[in-house]
């Protein structure tokens, strides 16, 4: 069974975006300008061959004219909104999202990227199919955003793997999600 794994930027009080669904204080030129950890994001990329995100998560990009983000990975967008893909690379799923992801962790292939989306993240946590949590941890608070994770229904227990501190302060945490027992 393929990995699903939650890889976002997060403020340290646990935003990934600003109320709006922007982003501008994770681009900091003193955030960006080390780019030891741009380039091990870029390189972990290469171990994904499908990415799946939410519709404000996609629409970001779309709103610059990127209608097919993640060119080399399957890319899968999930909204009840949306009504048709922009891109015919780019998979749109309106109904049974859980079973989508599902069937695509069952699926032959490389693991699968969660690209942000806090509501998104909860229902897939909520149906214990995220394996791992990968938090770049920005020094940053931004006081009010989008969560990191919206209307979890029960704890999601972690596991610490490893840690690596960047010269800009950056902090990456890799976290295994610890199964419920059955």
């Amino acid at each position: 069974m393929r990995k699903l794994k939650y890889h976002v930027a997060t403020s340290v009080d646990g935003f990934i975006a600003h109320e709006d669904d922007t982003y501008g204080a994770f681009m900091q030129k003193r955030l960006i300008e080390d780019s030891e950890h741009v380039m091990d994001f870029i390189a972990s990329l290469a171990t994904y061959t499908t990415a799946l995100m939410g519709r404000r998560t996609y629409e970001v990009g779309l709103k610059e004219g990127v209608t097919d983000p993640y060119a080399k990975m399957d890319t899968y967008v999930f909204s009840r909104t949306m009504k048709e893909s922009p891109n015919p690379r780019v998979t749109l799923v309106a109904d049974d999202a859980v079973g989508e992801v599902r069937r695509l962790k069952a699926q032959e292939g490389g693991d699968i990227y969660l690209s942000g989306g806090g509501a998104f993240a909860g229902v897939l946590f909520a149906e214990g199919l995220i394996d791992e949590v990968l938090l770049k941890v920005n020094p940053l608070i931004l006081g009010a955003g989008i969560p990191l994770v919206s209307s979890l229904r029960t704890v999601v227990d972690l596991e610490l793997k490893s840690t690596k501190v960047y010269g800009n302060g950056v902090l990456l945490l890799r976290y295994a999600v610890i199964p419920k027992p059955a």
